[in-house]
């Protein structure tokens, strides 16, 4: 894990109920912002499905 960007968590809340291309925008957004975690799991496997590199 890396260093939490707080500000930036504050400001980007992940919709209530999102959908995979919601969920798969915040995270790319996220990625570029903040790196306290890594795209993994079901997510990371759907957007290999989509050839969404990240």
């Amino acid at each position: 894990m890396g260093k939490i960007n707080a500000e930036w968590h504050l400001k980007h809340k992940m919709p209530k109920n999102p959908t995979m291309d919601e969920r798969i925008k915040w995270h790319l957004e996220h990625q570029k912002h903040c790196s306290c975690r890594k795209i993994s799991g079901k997510l990371a496997e759907e957007m290999k499905k989509r050839g969404i590199k990240f």
